[in-house]
């Protein structure tokens, strides 16, 4: 039985948990799983972070491993395309929307949700970089319907959980959505929340972010 451990305000653990759902794999969850530096939480999980997934005594890490693990060992749904250069452009969107979006606007995070603080060069050069994020990610997206294309794949699983706190962090920062620049975001957005796997989880992390303050 596999198990995937984490928390539901984790946008990491909840790409997993759509994928989850929508390749109908039976699984356990345990989302009352957070980061920590200790000892003991280490030892599952090296770097101290969420999710892990657990596989009949094994642990895998980082949620593009456990993506990629899934698709491998669950091939019957695919969210990856056959073709080798449509799976790599996949990749590409995920990479996009995870290393030049979401990692950026999370420096901006402690000081806009957590009480901390951030200096007025971090925001000017999150800010940049950001709108470099965006301008990429709208030279690469197709939202025909899906992100990649006409299929659902990995990358909407990220998209679903990253998209909207890039928006929620460009609005509180600066004063303004800069995924706007991008007219299709919110009806693609829309449209994933009506699928029923996105759907929970979507509910899910908003009842634990309401549990959470």
């Amino acid at each position: 039985m596999i198990k995937l451990c984490g928390f539901r305000i984790s946008n990491y653990h909840n790409k997993v948990l759509i994928a989850l759902r929508e390749k109908g794999i039976p699984f356990d969850e345990d989302c009352e799983v957070h980061p920590s530096q200790k000892v003991e939480y280490l030892e599952k999980s090296p770097m101290g972070k969420v999710p892990y997934l657990e596989v009949g005594g094994t642990r895998l890490r980082e949620s593009g491993v456990i993506l990629e693990y899934l698709e491998d060992a669950f091939p019957q749904v695919p969210l990856l395309p056959k073709d080798a250069l449509e799976r790599a452009r996949v990749r590409e969107l995920v990479v996009f929307l995870e290393l030049h979006l979401e990692l950026v606007a999370r420096r901006l995070y402690g000081g806009l949700f957590f009480g901390g603080s951030f200096s007025d060069e971090t925001k000017a050069q999150t800010e940049k970089d950001l709108a470099k994020g965006v301008r990429a990610l709208k030279a690469v997206a197709k939202f025909d319907p899906f992100i990649a294309g006409q299929m659902l794949t990995i990358a909407d699983c990220a998209a679903f959980c990253h998209l909207p706190i890039v928006s929620l962090v460009t609005k509180r920062a600066f004063g303004r959505d800069f995924l706007e620049d991008i007219p299709a975001v919110k009806p693609y957005l829309r449209m994933l929340g009506e699928r029923p796997a996105f759907a929970r989880v979507q509910e899910d992390r908003k009842a634990a972010t309401a549990t959470a303050r």
